[in-house]
């Protein structure tokens, strides 16, 4: 089924690559400076405006998705970030998700990709509190991992590559694969393909993905726009 997509306000920065709202606004993050930002919504005319409630730095790398689930916010860490900009000692060298102080930006702890190499999306399971959902993109998978010892709980296969912004929702998972287009919503123990959403040409392109209300916010890397899906 068709659903309406249209661009809903521009990033506060130049590369959104990862959001999630929360209650107490809407976290989004930059690829290349890998600042995070918490902005107001409000809605006008179909349009969103945005206030900004804070900005904080971070010690992520090519961040590549972001969660909030426990208090803290969750980035992906996509290896280095030297091909965007100077290179930092704290960069990693490959893929890791990184817990994050949502007011200072100080690293709170590390954790390695399952699978090692890069990620570009992580959830945090509000279903099932104490979890994570970290993609890989060597093996091309979505992982359930528990943050108390970093266990891989339950594993199932992603249908694209380049695999993006997760959604957990009561019934399944939703992720986007970004060069397909397309949002795919996931059945929890198989991976079988329950729904879709396509996003096609003028949208802006899939990146990060977050809940809105009954709706859908994702943002586009490449043009810095956020874009609102009506469900």
């Amino acid at each position: 089924m068709a659903r309406k997509i249209e661009n809903f306000f521009r990033a506060p920065y130049a590369v959104p690559n990862g959001l999630q709202v929360t209650d107490e606004g809407l976290w989004i993050v930059d690829q290349v400076t890998d600042r995070v930002a918490l902005v107001e919504i409000a809605e006008a005319s179909g349009y969103g405006v945005t206030k900004l409630i804070r900005d904080i730095p971070s010690e992520s790398s090519n961040t590549s998705g972001l969660a909030y689930g426990d208090g803290v916010l969750w980035l992906a860490v996509n290896g280095a970030g030297g091909q965007w900009r100077t290179a930092r000692p704290t960069d990693a060298q490959q893929g890791e998700i990184i817990k994050v102080h949502p007011q200072t930006g100080e690293t709170l702890q590390r954790y390695p990709i399952p699978d090692g190499g890069g990620t570009h999306g992580v959830e945090y399971d509000h279903y099932e509190e104490g979890y994570l959902w970290v993609e890989t993109l060597k093996n091309q998978v979505l992982h359930k991992v528990r943050i108390s010892d970093w266990s891989v709980q339950h594993t199932i296969p992603l249908p694209y590559g380049r695999a993006h912004g997760v959604v957990r929702v009561e019934d399944g998972i939703w992720v986007i694969h970004t060069s397909e287009r397309v949002i795919v919503k996931l059945d929890l123990e198989d991976g079988t393909e329950l729904d879709r959403i396509e996003v096609p040409d003028p949208h802006p392109e899939p990146h990060g993905l977050s809940i809105f209300g009954e709706d859908f916010l994702y943002c586009d890397a490449a043009s810095g726009w956020v874009a609102k899906i009506t469900l």
